[in-house]
């Protein structure tokens, strides 16, 4: 393992708790615009994973009880973005952190498209870091252009990129073969906290169109499930201010707390 699971704390305690947990990619480089959009309203929490190549996803899930422990953060909600609605599953299934609620970014029960993960598996142990940097740049240039206005967000796409190596690669390809492995449809069937949903229209990582289903059929608890037009699997950066507003209204209806809904910080 390169490096130790680390985690950052925004916001008041005395405001409700939502804790992100970061794809595929493994970090918090990609939710700045997110977390400003909730800024004032929400104490935000933000993870980033070690690149690690054994850990299980219950080792995903007690590092992350862990740090919580250290900051002294005892509840909360659990916002799991694709590969962390994994992780997510494994946290309700250990009962050490108390959970007021989910909500799954991109996320999944178990992944539809089985065959489609293993293959991602197969190319991302293929793929060249060469050909992965021309990519990212490729994504870079273009996301300097949308976020052209917001410094912050340019420092997070540049950590983004930099981040980005061979030890990462194979993180990636290791998180591939978790979700392959796994299937917690016994666990959200016996989840009894609120469980929301959003993905973006246009999602060929994870469909919605099967997503959606299968989350009603094996989890009873689920509230809502929001599709954002304009967005993409990365639903949290693609459409940051529609995903943020949802979050919080979903937040103020569960617990009541109406202020919550009030104009984000810019």
């Amino acid at each position: 393992m390169s490096e130790k699971l680390e985690m950052r704390v925004y916001g008041d305690a005395a405001l409700p708790t939502l804790i992100y947990l970061p794809g595929m990619h493994g970090d918090w480089t990609l939710v700045a615009s997110f977390r400003r959009a909730l800024a004032g309203r929400v104490r935000f929490v933000e993870f980033t994973y070690p690149r690690t190549l054994t850990w299980s996803l219950d080792n995903y899930a007690q590092g992350v009880e862990t740090a919580l422990a250290e900051q002294g953060v005892a509840r909360g909600w659990l916002l799991g973005e694709s590969f962390s609605s994994q992780v997510v599953w494994s946290l309700v299934s250990r009962k050490q952190f108390e959970v007021q609620a989910i909500v799954l970014a991109g996320g999944f029960v178990r992944h539809p498209m089985r065959w489609g993960v293993r293959l991602a598996e197969r190319l991302c142990g293929g793929i060249s870091l060469g050909l992965l940097t021309r990519i990212l740049f490729g994504y870079a240039r273009v996301a300097r252009f949308r976020y052209r206005h917001s410094p912050e967000v340019q420092a997070n796409i540049q950590e983004f990129i930099a981040r980005r190596t061979e030890l990462d690669l194979q993180a990636a390809k290791h998180r591939l073969h978790l979700i392959a492995q796994y299937d917690p449809r016994p666990v959200a069937q016996a989840v009894t906290v609120p469980v929301y949903a959003l993905t973006g229209l246009v999602d060929p990582i994870v469909p919605w169109c099967f997503v959606r289903p299968c989350l009603r059929r094996n989890c009873p608890a689920l509230r809502d499930y929001k599709i954002i037009l304009r967005a993409d699997h990365n639903v949290l950066g693609t459409a940051a201010e529609a995903a943020a507003e949802q979050v919080v209204r979903w937040m103020s209806e569960s617990v009541g707390q109406t202020h919550l809904a009030g104009t984000s910080s810019k």
